[in-house]
């Protein structure tokens, strides 16, 4: 079972409040987990991702075991310890700005 942790703004689309739990059949990688959560809640698809390239959307991060993963290859294997259910996998709204 894998945990994601979604921020506020999508746990809002989704329904969901806290934590999201999902089987990933095959491989867990992080393109795995999003097209299992965008199954799941339909609501987020698009969200996390562009439709037509699948690449992350500018204002999102992905953490897992206090790695950042955001511009690791999609295919690529997540941390033993989220596959295993021990860390979940954290996706986080990301901001943007200066100081002034």
């Amino acid at each position: 079972m894998i945990r994601v942790v979604l921020p506020a703004h999508l746990r809002t689309l989704a329904r969901v409040d806290g934590e999201v739990k999902l089987h990933v059949a095959g491989p867990v990688t992080l393109a795995a987990v999003l097209d299992a959560l965008e199954a799941a809640y339909p609501p987020l698809r698009g969200t996390m991702r562009d439709h037509v390239t699948r690449r992350r959307r500018a204002f999102l991060r992905f953490f897992a075991c206090e790695e950042d993963l955001s511009n690791e290859p999609p295919d690529a294997p997540l941390p033993d310890a989220v596959v295993a259910g021990v860390e979940p996998l954290l996706i986080v709204g990301a901001m943007a700005g200066g100081s002034r």
